[in-house]
C-alpha cells in the first residue's frame, strides 16, 4: 500500500510547528498583552471531537499557568435547545476547529458574541466562517488535511494553544522550548512504538491512562484508535481508572499510560503496579513505572512540549497499527472529514 495520507500528515507536524510559531509571532504578543491588561475572568472553550480533546490540554495548561478557570461549553445548548447566553462580559469563549463550518460550533459563537464574550477563534481554515467571525482569528497553518483521522490539525491546535499561553504568562522559557519544538517532534515521529501496536494486533479494548495536561492527549489517542482500527479504546484519568473501570482489567488487557512530567505523574508508578498484579500488559509514555514495557520517549523537555512529542509517536504508531489490521486509516468506515453537526 502506498504512503497514507494520514502517515504523510503526522509527518508534517513538525515543520508546521516551527511555521506556525514564526507566523503568528505578533498576533500572539498582540493577544497577549491584550489578555494581560484585560484578563478573561473565565475561559469557555467549544470545540468537537480532536479539537475539544485540544480543548482539554487548553484547560490544564491555562488553569495552571494563568490560574484563570476554565470551563467547556456544550455547543448543543445553543444550536439544539436555543438558548441565549448571558452574562458573558470579560469572558474568552475560545474556539478551536479544524474547519470553522460545523453549525453548532457557528451558533455558539454568535451567542457568546451577543452575550458580551471577546470570541477567539484557532481554526485551519482561514476562509470558514468560524475565521471570519471571530474578534481574533489565529491561524494554525497546517494546510489540508486529507485524511479523515485529524493529526497535524491536532498537533497545531496544541502548539497554538501553547504558544498564546506562553505570550498571555510572558513565559520566556516555554517561548523558547516551542520555538525550538519541531526538533524533538520530528525525532518522535520515528520512534519505535512497534511492540504496543504488535500487542493490539488481535485486542479488541484498551485503556488509555492520562492525568492533567495528558488527559486530553489520552482521549485523542483512545479516539484514534476507535477511529482508524475499530478497538474500543476507553481514555481514564489515572486517579479515576481505580474506581470502577479496574474491574474489567483481566490478564493480557492492554493498558497505554500516558504520563506527565510534572506533579500529575505522581500516582502513576503505583497505578503501574495495580495494573500489572492483574497481569494487564502495561506500555508506558514518560515513564519508567514498575511492570510497564518503557516506549521510547524524549528525555529533559519542558513539561509542556512533550505531550506534542507523545501524540506524534502515537500517531505514527496508529497508522501502521491501522494498516496491520486491515485498514485503511486515510477513510474509515462511516466517517467523513466535516461533522456538521446541528
Amino acid at each position: 500500500m502506498k504512503q497514507t495520507w494520514m502517515k504523510q500528515e503526522a509527518a508534517e507536524a513538525a515543520q508546521i510547528i516551527h511555521h506556525q510559531f514564526e507566523q503568528n509571532a505578533l498576533l500572539m504578543r498582540q493577544l497577549g498583552a491584550r489578555l494581560r491588561a484585560t484578563p478573561p475572568k473565565l475561559v469557555l472553550t467549544c470545540a468537537r471531537g480532536s479539537s475539544d480533546h485540544a480543548a482539554g490540554f487548553a484547560k490544564y495548561v491555562i488553569e495552571t499557568r494563568l490560574e484563570t478557570l476554565v470551563a467547556s461549553h456544550a455547543p448543543s445548548t445553543s444550536s439544539i435547545f436555543a438558548t441565549p447566553l448571558r452574562h458573558l462580559d470579560g469572558v474568552l469563549f475560545l474556539v478551536i476547529s479544524q474547519s470553522g463550518k460545523s453549525p453548532d460550533i457557528l451558533t455558539s459563537m454568535r451567542f457568546a458574541r451577543q452575550a458580551g464574550a471577546y470570541v477567539v477563534a484557532m481554526v485551519n481554515d482561514a476562509l470558514s466562517p468560524a475565521a471570519q467571525e471571530a474578534d481574533v482569528f489565529i491561524p494554525l497553518h497546517a494546510g489540508p488535511e486529507r485524511a479523515v483521522a485529524a493529526t497535524k490539525s491536532y498537533i497545531a491546535s496544541l502548539a497554538a494553544i501553547l504558544h498564546l499561553v506562553g505570550e498571555w504568562a510572558e513565559d520566556s522559557q516555554l517561548l523558547t522550548a516551542l520555538a525550538k519544538a519541531s526538533e524533538p517532534v520530528r525525532a518522535a515521529f520515528d520512534a519505535d512504538w512497534t511492540k504496543f501496536s504488535e500487542t493490539l494486533l488481535s485486542a479488541r479494548s484498551l485503556f488509555v491512562i492520562g492525568r492533567g495536561i495528558t488527559f486530553g492527549i489520552a482521549h485523542e489517542m483512545a479516539l484514534k484508535l476507535k477511529e482508524t482500527s475499530g478497538l474500543h479504546a476507553e481514555a481514564f484519568s489515572a486517579a479515576e481508572v481505580r474506581h470502577g473501570p479496574m474491574a474489567i482489567v483481566e490478564s493480557g488487557f492492554p493498558v497505554l499510560m500516558i504520563a506527565p512530567q510534572d506533579a500529575a505523574a505522581g500516582g502513576y508508578a503505583a497505578l503501574s503496579e495495580e495494573f500489572t498484579a492483574r497481569h494487564a500488559q502495561v506500555f508506558s509514555s514518560g515513564g519508567p513505572f514498575p511492570g510497564a514495557y518503557e516506549l521510547p520517549t524524549p528525555k529533559g523537555l519542558h513539561p509542556l512540549i512533550l505531550p506534542l512529542c507523545q501524540v506524534t509517536s502515537f500517531y505514527a504508531c496508529a497508522e501502521a497499527l491501522a494498516r496491520a489490521r486491515g485498514r485503511n486509516p486515510d477513510s474509515p468506515p462511516w466517517l467523513k472529514k466535516v461533522t456538521e453537526t446541528h
